[in-house]
């Protein structure tokens, strides 16, 4: 029988699989805005926001950019690996934290509040943006002040949110694929579903001292 610890070993190996192969899909989604498109992709759909708020773009461009690089240092931050490199592990971190508190949470707090699907979803987005933002400061607190075994726990919850971004764009698949609801819908559902889950799983392996 296979012992705890060979079990995530295996869900590592295949957690380094899952996140190469989205982050393509990130990257593609990226590259989508390069160059500067007011009528592709999500940005067909936000017309109201680039036309009546000039600085509407100014965050989205700053937010899309910005989280292709954090989703990037935050995972090689967590593999706690320095890959022959002095420092590289912390070097990652350091990008990944200052990333997140200057740049890409605020923003995407900024964006929550212009959502797609009305009160609730701005509600999730907005809380999501606070969250990632709290959650990473606490990271970059308890480094500071060499807790390590609690710097860890916590980058994990922030990059449990970081993912959000991967995760929301599957469950968007798996519930279109399976009910065929409102597009307005759907963003109510997957502005919970992209976060919530992923913060609740890191919770129970905190608590079960797996992390």
């Amino acid at each position: 029988m296979l012992s705890v610890k060979k079990i995530l070993s295996v869900l590592k190996i295949l957690l380094i699989i899952g996140f190469g192969y989205f982050f393509w899909l990130m990257l593609k989604i990226t590259l989508e805005y390069i160059p500067l498109d007011t009528n592709v992709s999500f940005l067909m759909i936000k017309q109201t926001e680039v036309e009546q708020r000039p600085e509407y773009l100014y965050f989205f461009y700053t937010h899309v950019y910005i989280s292709i690089f954090v989703l990037l240092a935050g995972f090689l931050a967590i593999l706690r690996k320095n890959f022959a490199i002095k420092n590289f592990h912390k070097n990652a971190g350091k990008i990944y934290i200052f990333l997140i508190l200057l740049i890409a949470a605020p923003s995407g707090i900024y964006m929550g509040i212009f959502a797609n699907g009305g009160f609730l979803s701005k509600i999730s987005f907005v809380i999501l943006g606070c969250l990632w933002w709290f959650t990473t400061f606490k990271a970059y607190q308890l480094a500071r002040q060499k807790k390590f075994k609690e710097h860890k726990q916590w980058m994990w919850r922030s990059f449990a949110l970081t993912i959000s971004a991967i995760t929301l764009r599957m469950w968007k698949v798996i519930i279109v694929y399976l009910f065929h609801p409102n597009p307005m819908d759907v963003y109510q559902i997957i502005a919970w579903l992209g976060w919530i889950p992923n913060i609740i799983l890191i919770e129970y392996l905190i608590r079960k001292k797996h992390i």
